[in-house]
């Protein structure tokens, strides 16, 4: 995979409980295949300062780009993915809601049997993940050093975060490719297949955890450049 044609920007945007140091080994190996990537670090306190902050990025980019979102992410790209700079969408493991829908509605009536993620009762406004039960429900996949670490430096998730409202879902106006983690305990994956199929995404299927971002960035990052050559210029 290279970036001789087709986009060659990507704006990398993390999830939940998260910051975006988790996207080291894709912008790696898409840095190295000659695209310019950009990491939007958001605060995940309101949605609407999210796309705010992924604005900024779009809006200082000398072309088109693809906008890639994990978890929570998969929100603000949604939201922010009208903006006329973005080519196509990817989502990794995430939200894709609809207009009308947030977080909250989406993860309101799970189906019998699927895993509930340990969030604790909100403190502040802010929630965290239990530490104890980071690993087994965010990544399973990952040494365990490695998912103790991300437990122990989470990013606290607004709750005003998960109640943000999309108005206008990028996904009915712009190309987009969805990977499902199969072995995702946060969100569920059948609930990841059937938002995929209603966006209409390219779908990639792959054994991981939520945190396969950060568990397997080579299958990640050939699904955003998939985007970024079959996309046309917008």
């Amino acid at each position: 995979m290279n970036a001789a044609s087709g986009v060659k920007n990507i704006v990398l945007v993390h999830g939940g409980f998260v910051d975006g140091s988790g996207w080291q080994g894709v912008y790696e190996l898409l840095t190295a295949d000659g695209y310019r990537v950009a990491v939007v670090q958001n605060t995940t306190v309101s949605l609407a300062g999210d796309v705010a902050a992924t604005h900024q990025i779009l809006d200082g980019l000398d072309g088109p780009a693809v906008l890639v979102g994990h978890s929570y992410g998969g929100v603000v790209v949604t939201e922010a993915g009208t903006h006329p700079g973005v080519a196509a969408l990817a989502y990794i493991a995430a939200f894709a809601p609809d207009k009308g829908e947030s977080v909250n509605t989406l993860i309101a009536d799970p189906p019998p049997g699927a895993p509930v993620p340990p969030i604790l009762p909100p403190k502040d406004g802010l929630l965290f993940l239990d530490r104890e039960k980071f690993a087994a429900s965010f990544a399973a996949d990952l040494p365990a050093r490695q998912a103790a670490f991300m437990a122990d430096s989470q990013l606290p998730w607004g709750v005003g975060a998960l109640g943000g409202v999309v108005s206008e879902p990028a996904w009915r106006v712009k190309p987009s490719w969805y990977l499902v983690a199969a072995d995702d305990r946060m969100i569920p994956p059948p609930a990841q297949r059937a938002m995929s199929e209603r966006a209409g995404s390219t779908v990639t299927e792959t054994a991981g955890s939520h945190a396969v971002y950060v568990s397997n960035p080579a299958v990640v990052a050939a699904v955003i450049v998939q985007a970024a050559t079959r996309t046309g210029q917008p």
